[in-house]
C-alpha cells in the first residue's frame, strides 16, 4: 500500500513519506507535545533513529517542516548515508527564506503550509508558487479545511498553477472542518478533490494518534483520491510498526 514513487515533471516523489509534526510537538497532539518537546527538541538523536529506521524500512521520503533541530537533524542523516527524497512546508511569514532552505536541500517538491492556502490571498500564493517553481521544485498546497478551500480552489485563478495538494483525511473526520463526517461528507469530499485533477497527498491519517494504524489504513483504503501518505511517527518501534504494518496492506 502507498508503494514506490509518483513522477511528477520528471522528479519522482515517494508515495509513503515520514511526517515531522512529532518532531516539532505540533499542538494537535494535545498533552503529548509536551511528552514530544522533550523527546525531540532536547533530544535530537531520537530524531535521528527514527530517520534511520524508516529509511531501512524502506522509507526514502520526508515531509519535512523546517524547525532548526530538525534540519540540522535530517543533514547529519544525509551526512551519513540516509539520503531521503525532501517533501518540503513553506512556513507562513518565512516563504522566501524556506524556499531557498528547501532549495539548498534539493527538494523535489515544496507545499505551502495551510496557514498560508487558507487565507486564499490567491496573488500572494500565485507568487509564492512560482518563486519553488523557479527553483525547479513541484509546487504544492497544504490545507487545514479541505472541505471549505478545496471549493475555493475550484473556482480560484491559480488552479493551474500547482500539483500537490495536502489535505488531513481520516475515519473520524478529526481534524477537518466537518461537524460529522458521514456517508454524504466522504463522497463530497471525494467528488471535489477528484475535480482537483491534483497528486493528493493525505495527512492526518491517524487523526494525532486516536486512531490504531490498522483501522486508518483500512479507512484509506475506501477513498481512491489519496495518492501519497505522510505519517508522523514518534518513536522507533511505532515506526518499525507501521511501516511494517503498511508495507503488509
Amino acid at each position: 500500500m502507498f508503494e514506490g514513487k509518483i513522477k511528477i515533471s520528471q522528479l519522482e516523489i515517494p508515495r509513503t513519506l515520514l511526517g515531522t509534526s512529532p518532531f516539532i510537538a505540533a499542538p494537535h497532539f494535545g498533552h503529548r507535545a509536551r511528552l514530544y518537546q522533550l523527546d525531540f527538541y532536547n533530544n535530537p538523536e531520537n530524531i535521528l533513529e527514527i530517520i534511520k529506521t524508516s529509511y531501512n524500512l524502506g522509507i526514502t521520503g520526508i515531509q519535512v517542516i523546517p524547525y532548526s533541530h530538525v534540519i540540522e537533524t535530517l543533514v547529519e542523516a544525509q551526512e551519513t548515508g540516509y539520503n531521503m527524497d525532501i517533501m518540503g512546508t513553506v512556513r507562513q511569514g518565512r516563504e522566501t527564506e524556506d524556499i531557498e532552505l528547501f532549495s539548498d536541500l534539493h527538494a523535489n517538491s515544496m507545499l505551502l503550509h495551510a496557514d498560508v492556502t487558507d487565507n486564499m490571498d490567491w496573488n500572494f500564493i500565485e507568487e509564492k508558487l512560482q518563486l519553488i517553481k523557479d527553483e525547479k521544485s513541484v509546487a504544492g498546497l497544504v490545507t487545514h479545511m479541505p472541505f471549505k478551500i478545496t471549493a475555493k480552489l475550484l473556482k480560484s485563478p491559480i488552479l493551474d498553477l500547482f500539483d500537490l495538494y495536502m489535505v488531513p483525511v481520516n475515519k473520524l473526520g478529526y481534524l477537518m472542518d466537518c461537524d460529522t463526517y458521514g456517508i454524504d461528507e466522504r463522497t463530497d469530499l471525494n467528488n471535489m478533490i477528484k475535480s482537483l485533477k491534483k497528486t493528493v497527498i493525505a495527512k492526518k491519517v491517524l487523526a494525532a494518534g486516536i486512531l490504531q494504524p490498522k483501522e486508518a489504513f483500512d479507512y484509506l483504503k475506501t477513498t481512491n483520491f489519496v495518492d501519497i501518505v505522510t505519517i508522523g511517527i514518534a518513536s522507533v518501534k511505532e515506526a518499525e510498526e507501521t511501516f511494517n504494518l503498511l508495507a503488509s496492506q
